[in-house]
């Protein structure tokens, strides 16, 4: 259940972000984040952040991430410091998940996506008969591997069998429960109107989430908060589609000693039928819109209001404090 915060203290200088993935042309959506970051930092005299999230190597290409800086010069969207590129950063995330891993809340699954998807079907449901999903519609982890023993898991690591490394969610929540000396996992969102509200955090809704792919040494979720904490983001702004991800989020923030920032889920532009924009799905790029001879204002008139001066103020405070 949420609650309103009824008290904040001052923030140091705000510092947002834009995080793209330079996996295709950025469409209307991806404006829009952008643009409600930047005007927030521009509001607040804080700062704003480029990174490029491109550990999905497999699908990220250069020419988008050169796209997408091409995109935000068109909008106005300026920012700050040199861009952050992931992919560049490998052993911070190593470094990330071996903490994880000594700590006993990390364990290798070797399984395959039709391994897990066959096991699932067969796992126990929910009490309307309906597959047990994580918030991203992926089936729950059924804990294929999460009781192999040592030699199998050696041996399986001699042979160069690819794995992942999943979150051990029982043993992780215990250790949370622990260093928050049993108080609640939260986190404080800002409303469009700047309210700031506290939501418990509810990360066992993924499972035992992958932690570490098997193709890279990383995961969204384990790059984003050590990036968020190495650039040091006061203030996480994104659309309303990775609300479920901030109770994740937050879990790996307390496990890994991280700093909590203030988060502000944005409203989506939605395509026709409430289908939310994608770049899979082939919705209207920037880069085509330009062509056809739509100005960067009257993008930003259709969408305004982009930012709320309320929220605008609100940025000014850390809330809430015990």
């Amino acid at each position: 259940m949420a609650r309103v915060s009824e008290r904040a203290s001052p923030a140091a200088q705000p510092v947002l972000r834009f995080a793209p993935s330079p996996n295709g042309r950025l469409h209307i959506g991806h404006a829009l984040s952008a643009l409600t970051g930047y005007e927030l930092a521009r509001l607040t005299g804080g700062r704003f952040i480029l990174r490029i999230e491109d550990i999905d190597t497999a699908r990220a290409r250069p020419e988008f991430a050169a796209a997408i800086e091409d995109d935000l010069g068109w909008l106005g969207v300026t920012w700050d410091g040199p861009v952050r590129v992931q992919s560049q950063h490998f052993d911070d995330y190593r470094a990330a998940a071996a903490r994880l891993l000594g700590d006993g809340l990390l364990y290798p699954c070797f399984a395959t996506r039709s391994d897990i998807a066959a096991a699932a079907a067969s796992a126990p449901s929910n009490p309307d008969g309906s597959q047990r999903l994580d918030p991203d519609g992926a089936p729950l982890y059924p804990g294929l591997h999460k009781s192999l023993a040592a030699a199998d898991v050696s041996a399986r690591q001699v042979r160069g069998e690819p794995f992942a490394l999943r979150i051990d969610m029982p043993r992780a929540l215990d250790r949370t429960r622990a260093l928050l000396n049993g108080k609640p996992l939260t986190f404080t969102e800002l409303t469009a109107d700047g309210t700031p509200v506290v939501h418990a955090a509810d990360p066992a809704r993924w499972g035992d989430a992958v932690i570490v792919r098997k193709d890279v040494p990383a995961s969204y979720h384990l790059a984003v908060v050590t990036d968020d904490a190495r650039q040091h983001i006061t203030h996480v702004t994104r659309g309303r589609d990775l609300f479920a991800a901030t109770g994740l989020h937050r879990l790996l923030q307390v496990l890994l000693g991280l700093p909590e920032p203030i988060y502000h889920h944005h409203r989506l532009i939605e395509a026709d039928g409430g289908r939310k924009l994608s770049k899979s799905a082939g919705d209207t790029s920037l880069h085509n819109l330009r062509r056809a001879g739509l100005t960067a204002d009257a993008l930003r008139e259709k969408m305004m209001p982009i930012v709320d001066p309320r929220l605008a103020a609100a940025l000014a405070y850390r809330g809430p404090v015990s």
